[in-house]
């Protein structure tokens, strides 16, 4: 038994929460899948899934396997990247997701670790809050960007890198279109926003929260005209519909080059929201993500959040 590779595949199990689903990904027919857990289960002589017609979970035996198979693959990488990387050459890959909203702020960022570093492969993943925090804690990922006062509320022993205080905008047609971009407006109230048919993330989303409870403050709790989990879908309602939307100076940002579009910025309540970058505290870090850290603290970088984040620039 190859013991790493059947670790591997108890994580995308846990993962995928589908014996189907976790054989695809791993590129290995179900069957194979299946005989390498039981023979992971014989290695150690306990029970470690829950089997049933469907994926039932994992036994407690099965989630003390589960945390080790976490720290063992990280391990390896880690590993890995020290044998294939040089003083000035970091090799690896990097599992890095954002918030839905923040994946401007990534995507930027890891274009830019990409130029810096050609040898780092660069993941960007978006996930919710949760998932974020989750993905963390199980080691699954290198580094998140998220709502950093959340992550701490939620007690995650995380290390953070403070980006920026994000504002938020109302997204709409414009009536006079701007020649050249996206036209940011004069400021508008939240109770004037929470009149106009808005298109939302869904409920389960950070951001949906923190909207609505401007809203509420603002004495205007209204039912979106659209829900999506999907940040494009916010910008093509905008372009192709008859609503409006409520999107952070990052997503505003991403959407400058549409020149029917213009952001009015919404005060009263003067709502801002602290981003940051986030790893978990304690486990080796690979050299992909120290690179990835040095760039953190470059003024080239803190240049380009201050230009593409938080309160924008008319």
């Amino acid at each position: 038994m190859n013991l790493l590779a059947a670790m591997r595949y108890l994580v995308s199990l846990d993962e995928h929460r589908h014996f189907g689903r976790a054989a695809q990904a791993c590129h290995i027919t179900q069957p194979a899948l299946s005989n390498a857990l039981r023979a992971l289960e014989e290695e150690f002589g306990v029970v470690i899934v829950q089997r049933a017609r469907s994926y039932v979970g994992l036994t407690h035996e099965g989630e003390a396997v589960l945390a080790t198979a976490q720290r063992m693959l990280r391990d390896n990488e880690v590993l890995r990247q020290e044998l294939r990387s040089t003083e000035i050459a970091p090799q690896g890959r990097l599992r890095m997701a954002s918030t839905p909203t923040a994946v401007p702020i990534l995507s930027r960022f890891a274009a830019l670790l990409q130029a810096r570093h050609p040898g780092i492969l660069p993941v960007v993943l978006s996930m919710s809050s949760q998932e974020l925090e989750q993905r963390l804690e199980d080691l699954s990922l290198d580094l998140a960007v998220g709502y950093s006062e959340r992550m701490q509320a939620k007690r995650v022993n995380l290390r953070s890198w403070p980006q920026c205080n994000e504002h938020y905008y109302l997204l709409r047609r414009a009536r006079t279109p701007d020649p050249d971009r996206l036209r940011i407006g004069p400021p508008m109230r939240w109770k004037d926003a929470g009149q106009l048919p808005l298109c939302l993330l869904t409920p389960d989303m950070h951001n949906r929260f923190i909207i609505d409870e401007a809203l509420r403050e603002a004495g205007a709790p209204v039912p979106p005209a659209i829900e999506t989990n999907s940040v494009l879908t916010l910008v093509l309602s905008v372009l192709s519909g008859e609503v409006c939307s409520v999107l952070p100076g990052a997503m505003v940002a991403a959407a400058r080059s549409e020149r029917g579009l213009e952001a009015l910025p919404l005060v009263d309540p003067d709502v801002r929201t602290p981003i940051g970058f986030m790893t978990q505290r304690g486990p080796r870090v690979s050299r992909a993500l120290e690179a990835a850290l040095e760039l953190l603290d470059l003024p080239a970088w803190r240049e380009h959040v201050a230009e593409h984040c938080g309160e924008l620039k008319s």
